[in-house]
């Protein structure tokens, strides 16, 4: 078993964090997750919609392409998940939204 991480070890997604709040602060306020499983990464979740994940990718300048979408919840909830390096870190949006015409399981 290795070594537990210090939260030094958690210093590029919390310093990203901290950049992503000066440069964008003016954005709707995400989920924050950052993780000893992912190091490197830091996680911005929108649950309320995806006008939030929108607003982030454009800011972000995220191709609509580097974008994937799939449904869960037996058809009920759209999912837009994108995953970019932004200032030595893994970016990764993730948006959730109500499907309002439910998608019949295994269409998407």
């Amino acid at each position: 078993m290795s070594a537990a991480l210090k939260l030094d070890d958690l210093s590029v997604p919390l310093r990203v964090l901290r950049l992503l709040m000066v440069d964008f602060g003016h954005l709707p306020a995400p989920h924050v997750h950052v993780s000893p499983i992912y190091p490197n990464r830091l996680e911005l979740t929108f649950h309320s919609g995806l006008p939030g994940f929108e607003a982030w990718r454009e800011a972000l300048n995220v191709a609509p392409d580097a974008v994937t979408y799939h449904v869960q919840s037996d058809g009920r909830t759209q999912v837009l998940r994108t995953l970019v390096d932004y200032a030595d870190a893994e970016l990764e949006l993730v948006g959730y939204g109500d499907v309002y015409a439910p998608v019949p399981v295994g269409a998407a």
